[in-house]
C-alpha cells in the first residue's frame, strides 16, 4: 500500500516538473513572436498616422471641423487596434447626458489607454496632456490645435491650461486627462493623484466619470523589459458619474480619494495577488 502510495506521489512530482518545464519553454517560444506583435503595433500606429495626417492638417485649421475630427480620431484608434488583434469590451454603468459637460478621469497603464478614451467616451471631449508630446515631429499642430497641453514645470503655464479647460467646460466640451499624469510602472497599481482634474471639476461644478481600464497594462505594458504585450480584448469600465456640486476646494482631498477608490475597486479585485505584493 504504501509503495503505491510512493509511486503515485512520485508519478504526481514528475507530471508538475513536466508542466513547469513546458510552460517555461512555451514562454521562451513566445517571447519572439510577441515582440514581432509589439512590433507590428507600432509600426501601424505610425502608418496609420501618416494616412490621416493630411485630413487632419486640413480640418484643424478651423474650429468648425474640430466635431468631424474627434469623429475621425475614432475611425483612427480602431484603425491602430484591430489590424493588430486588439478588440475591447466596454462596460458602462450609467448613461451620460448629452447636454452636459464632464470631468473624464481614467487609469494611465499603457499607450493603449490613448486610442481607447476615444473609443470608450461618447461624449465629445478634449484632452489635457504633457507639453513634451508637442515635441514630437508633425504632432504639435495635430495635439495644439484641439487639445490642452500642459507644461507642469512652469506655474504660468499650468495656470493658462486650466483657464483654457475651464473655458471648453463653459462652451460644453468635457475634459479628459490622466490624474496619475504619466504612466507608473507597477502593473495595476496606481500611482498618486495629481489635483489638476478635481480642482477643474469643483471649480466648474461639473461631474467626474472615473474610468477603469482594466488590462491594458498586459495587453501593452509600457515596462516591456518585464512584459511584452499580446493581442486580446482589452476590458474598459465606465462608472457612474460623481457630482460636485456643491463641493469647495475643502472638499478636494476627499473627492480625489473617492475617485481613486472608484478606479481602483475592480483593480484589486481581480488582481488581488498582485496588490498584496505590491510596495504600500
Amino acid at each position: 500500500m504504501r509503495v503505491h502510495q510512493n509511486r503515485q506521489l512520485l508519478a504526481t512530482f514528475v507530471l508538475l516538473f513536466q508542466f513547469r518545464v513546458i510552460k517555461k519553454a512555451g514562454k521562451y517560444l513566445l517571447f519572439p513572436l510577441q515582440w514581432i506583435w509589439r512590433s507590428l503595433f507600432f509600426i501601424n500606429a505610425v502608418l496609420t498616422f501618416f494616412i490621416f495626417f493630411p485630413v487632419f492638417y486640413v480640418l484643424l485649421r478651423s474650429r468648425k471641423w474640430f466635431g468631424l475630427v474627434f469623429r475621425i480620431k475614432k475611425i483612427w484608434a480602431h484603425c491602430i487596434l484591430w489590424p493588430v488583434f486588439i478588440f475591447y469590451k466596454i462596460e458602462k454603468k450609467s448613461e451620460l447626458d448629452k447636454n452636459k459637460a464632464y470631468v473624464f478621469c481614467p487609469n494611465h497603464t499603457s499607450y493603449l489607454d490613448i486610442m481607447l478614451i476615444y473609443i470608450s467616451i461618447p461624449a465629445y471631449f478634449h484632452t489635457m496632456g504633457k507639453a513634451e508630446l508637442r515635441r514630437v515631429p508633425l504632432f504639435r499642430h495635430f495635439f495644439d490645435r484641439m487639445n490642452i497641453p500642459v507644461n507642469r514645470k512652469s506655474r504660468v503655464d499650468s495656470h493658462r491650461a486650466f483657464i483654457r479647460a475651464c473655458n471648453d467646460i463653459d462652451k460644453k466640451i468635457s475634459i479628459t486627462l490622466f490624474p496619475e499624469g504619466t504612466i507608473h510602472h507597477n502593473g495595476p497599481v496606481m500611482g498618486r493623484f495629481k489635483n489638476g482634474p478635481f480642482r477643474l471639476a469643483i471649480e466648474k461644478q461639473v461631474p467626474i466619470v472615473p474610468i477603469t481600464f482594466m488590462n491594458n497594462w498586459l495587453l501593452l505594458p509600457d515596462d516591456y523589459f518585464n512584459r511584452v504585450g499580446y493581442p486580446g480584448i482589452a476590458h474598459v469600465i465606465m462608472h457612474e458619474p460623481i457630482e460636485t456640486e456643491g463641493l469647495t476646494e475643502a472638499d478636494l482631498e476627499t473627492l480625489k480619494a473617492r475617485v481613486y477608490e472608484v478606479i481602483d475597486a475592480p483593480l484589486r479585485t481581480k488582481y488581488a495577488s498582485w496588490f498584496s505584493k505590491a510596495p504600500k
